[in-house]
């Protein structure tokens, strides 16, 4: 049995006349009828009844043609997915980022990505940084972006760039008339943080750990936003209840809120984190990487030190092996 021949029952059980059928195949009517007769005698079957005017399927031949047109489109299916492969920005992209990068980073990245290669699907989720590693290890994900340090073996990354921790104060508080904030300053205030999955959390505790007793003193405040977000503790501190530290792309991410709002940098440190994209060891479509890493630098994003260099593609780049 072979797919001409089944190509060949196709056509017959479509034309009902095996000169339209040979014709619809480019071959002679001897040839296709050949390979009819050598494929019942192959399966001791008779697949049409062959009468003066027309060909008639038997019910066991519709049988067969029903299976063979299943077989034909999974043989093409596996020629599509190699043609793919062949172009692998044709293929769904499903990229990952963390939940404090992510609603700042891509409404302007999956613009870019879109302008640069208008055909290539973008399936996009937000995750936590130990959930996401565990979806790039089982291939649930191609690329993640997370902040560094992230020490895996068998992922290797990429920095994409370095992102200023800011304060984020009530316009109405004390400290807003200030040009400039110490870490001092914010550790004696009611501090708003997010849950312990996050590793913005555990960034801020490194830099502000007097953060923690502020957090205690404040614990059913603290409980409210464990399954929050920056967005919740953004409106919190508008709304006057304490104050924060966030990435520079999450405060500035809302304008109305700028009346409510003050951003302030630090005066004794400078606070900051690397973001970076990680993928797995012998990932398949490195041309992906590429395109990620130069749409976020073409990214027009006021408040960060880009590392990767779009034009002359030059990284900072990491190899984590296992």
């Amino acid at each position: 049995m072979t797919l001409t021949e089944l190509r060949y029952i196709l056509a017959v059980a479509k034309e009902r006349h095996f000169g339209k059928a040979a014709r619809a195949c480019f071959v002679s009517q001897p040839t296709l009828s050949l390979g009819i007769k050598k494929l019942e005698d192959e399966l001791d079957a008779i697949l049409f009844e062959r009468g003066p005017k027309e060909i008639t399927v038997t019910p066991l031949g519709r049988q067969v043609v029903d299976q063979a047109e299943k077989a034909l489109r999974e043989v093409n299916a596996i020629k599509d997915i190699v043609k793919r492969n062949r172009d692998p920005l044709k293929m769904p992209v499903r990229i990952g980022a963390i939940y404090t990068i992510g609603p700042y980073l891509f409404p302007g990245l999956i613009p870019v990505i879109q302008d640069l290669f208008p055909d290539l699907p973008l399936l996009i989720e937000e995750n936590f940084t130990h959930n996401l590693i565990a979806r790039l290890y089982h291939g649930d994900i191609d690329v993640a972006i997370l902040s560094e340090p992230f020490d895996e073996p068998g992922l290797e990354s990429v920095s994409l760039y370095e992102e200023p921790f800011v304060a984020l104060l009530p316009t109405a508080h004390t400290l807003s008339n200030q040009t400039m904030v110490s870490i001092d300053d914010i550790s004696k205030e009611t501090v708003l943080l997010l849950g312990p999955q996050h590793c913005f959390r555990e960034q801020v505790l490194e830099i502000c750990p007097k953060c923690f007793h502020s957090m205690a003193e404040n614990i059913d405040l603290q409980n409210t936003l464990e399954g929050g977000s920056l967005e919740t503790i953004r409106y919190m501190v508008a709304s006057g209840v304490g104050v924060t530290i966030l990435p520079a792309t999450a405060a500035c991410a809302e304008k109305y809120a700028q009346r409510l709002l003050t951003i302030r940098r630090f005066s004794d440190i400078k606070p900051h984190r690397r973001v970076a994209l990680a993928w797995r060891k012998g990932f398949p479509r490195p041309q992906v990487i590429d395109l990620i890493a130069r749409a976020v630098a073409e990214c027009d994003i006021s408040c960060i030190s880009m590392l990767f260099d779009a034009n002359h593609m030059k990284t900072e780049k990491k190899r984590v092996f296992s």
